[in-house]
């Protein structure tokens, strides 16, 4: 009885919320890049020809991510599944235009890529209707009321994905845990990062089903023919090092060009790639640099220029890899400048490269004690403390190199996640198909 009141006021209170948040996902649309075309999916509607496409994945896994992190992570899972069992086919959704445009680029055989629906009761019944899925997982954070009654009220297990709940997540669900605890009921399985994730799910909802996996962002692999961005034609010198502000928010990348002015001030051979989190906010970051006497390029403009720069701001997306890749030291995002909870310092790690960040990464609190007992990062405790932390970095090649290798090493020793988590799934199949079949 409690749980269809709230659903009720939930469903009650969405259309409240949805017209807050409609302003906000429309100027998304028009200013982020990525994959459009399909964007009517978001609202349950599909052409006749992806209805045709979408039936024969009927009986599918529909795995659903919301951004290109966690798309990223979902297809490492698919990739790693297929080889297992190669007769799987899988629908894989995201909720933003970059997402999805990373999902498509990786053009996997036997998968496809839908928007996945915002929550209304309609629009969900819809999806599932074309969709038809034989399990639905949901990476990490997404827990959408609609979306998993429906899988319950279809007989299709659920399961969350490398779950995790941050400080801050922790006490919204257990003050609300009236609503959220039989949610998390409903997941057949919650997979979790860590022994103190598990913990605070079942604080939250004891009777839950909860396991812990270990963070299948562990598991993320480099493609073996990944190239590098080739900065020569920005910064026309032969022996640049090269300093890399990664997914960086308002506030992070004016403390990096003040940091950089600086710093080239004693390492002349210096340069600068700055790559906001979010690419619409590359003009805003342009401005900040048009106030300094810095030469600079924007990547998305596709400038080639003249003479040489000393940034490049590269805001674009679905290269983070690539522009790692060649970079000779990395600063992630969402830790400085009164940023907290950090972006995944794994993909520069499996990449060899020395990793910089603030001390606040408490959405990769597991990740960032793996590299600090390791020895494998820098950790800044406030924005002060950066430049004398980065100058023996750019100083020293061979630092650079030591804390890179020991940054990989330590991130490879934690894999193994998701050959777990398929064996849990793939038994997770086999009993909602007996059940079926009975």
């Amino acid at each position: 009885m409690a749980e269809i009141m709230w659903r009720t006021l939930y469903n009650c209170l969405l259309p409240v919320g949805f017209a807050g948040f409609l302003p906000g996902l429309l100027w998304k649309y028009h200013y982020r890049g990525g994959w459009k075309k399909t964007f009517a999916e978001r609202f349950g509607r599909f052409t006749p020809e992806r209805v045709e496409e979408l039936r024969t994945f009927h009986g599918a896994v529909w795995i659903h991510s919301v951004s290109v992190g966690e798309t990223v992570a979902a297809l490492s899972l698919i990739r790693a599944w297929s080889a297992a069992n190669p007769q799987r086919k899988f629908v894989i959704s995201t909720t933003t235009t970059t997402g999805q445009e990373i999902a498509r680029k990786a053009a996997l055989p036997g998968v496809t890529v839908i928007f996945c629906p915002i929550d209304f009761p309609k629009w969900v019944r819809q999806t599932f209707d074309v969709v038809q899925p034989a399990m639905l997982a949901i990476f990490e954070t997404e827990i959408w009321p609609n979306l998993l009654c429906e899988a319950e009220s279809r007989k299709v297990p659920a399961v969350l994905l490398n779950a995790r709940m941050s400080d801050h997540s922790v006490k919204g669900y257990y003050r609300f845990r009236c609503f959220f605890r039989p949610l998390l009921e409903k997941f057949t399985l919650i997979a979790a990062q860590s022994e103190q994730d598990g913990e605070r799910f079942r604080k939250v909802s004891p009777q839950a089903h909860v396991e812990v996996f270990g963070n299948v962002k562990f598991d993320q692999s480099v493609p073996e023919n990944l190239q590098p961005v080739d900065f020569h034609a920005y910064f026309q010198t032969d022996d640049p090092v090269i300093l890399m502000g990664a997914s960086t928010h308002p506030g992070e990348e004016a403390l990096l060009i003040s940091a950089y002015t600086g710093l080239k001030k004693t390492f002349p051979a210096l340069k600068l790639v700055l790559v906001p989190r979010h690419a619409e906010r590359g003009g805003e970051v342009a401005s900040l640099l048009d106030q300094t006497s810095l030469r600079y390029v924007r990547r998305s403009l596709g400038q080639i220029p003249d003479e040489p720069v000393d940034v490049v701001l590269a805001d674009t997306t679905g290269e983070m890899l690539a522009l790692m890749k060649g970079a000779d030291l990395i600063v992630m995002g969402k830790s400085l400048a009164g940023q907290t909870g950090g972006h995944n310092p794994i993909e520069p790690a499996l990449l060899d490269k020395p990793v910089v960040c603030g001390a606040k990464m408490t959405n990769f609190r597991f990740v960032q004690n793996v590299l600090r007992e390791a020895g494998a990062v820098v950790e800044a405790e406030s924005d002060a403390a950066l430049v004398p932390l980065l100058m023996p970095l750019i100083a020293s090649a061979e630092s650079r190199r030591e804390l890179g290798l020991r940054a990989g090493a330590a991130i490879r020793k934690h894999a193994g996640a998701i050959r777990r988590i398929i064996d849990r799934l793939e038994i997770l199949s086999a009993d909602a198909a007996k059940k079926t079949e009975l």
